[in-house]
């Protein structure tokens, strides 16, 4: 009973050590239109070194993402904003709605 008690205690603890270093980021985005947006966002960002969560929500047009380094903010944004999902408070011009639209049937189809 004592040796399962402390094995827990460590996995506890190793889990904490592990999402000390874990950050949340809500990006609010434009564009966000359907789960076809929804699924090129979350693989794409999901393919980033030290992305471990990507969740996207449609009604609210935010991008939730867990990260750590070497991963950063200013890279997922770039990244969103190369898909056509700029910040909501970024530039939305004609190119980049194209590109979200784009992105948008890349990810019905997968």
């Amino acid at each position: 009973m004592a040796i399962k008690i402390v094995k827990n205690t460590i996995n506890i603890v190793l889990s904490i050590i592990i999402n000390k270093n874990m950050i949340t980021e809500i990006i609010n985005v434009a564009n966000l239109k359907c789960n076809g947006c929804a699924n090129t966002i979350k693989k794409s960002i999901s393919s980033l070194e030290g992305v471990s969560d990507v969740v996207v929500d449609n009604d609210e047009m935010t991008v939730s993402v867990n990260f750590s380094e070497p991963a950063s903010k200013l890279e997922i944004v770039e990244k969103l904003k190369s898909l056509g999902y700029p910040e909501a408070t970024e530039e939305n011009g004609l190119l980049t709605q194209a590109k979200s639209y784009v992105s948008c049937m890349i990810g019905r189809m997968n």
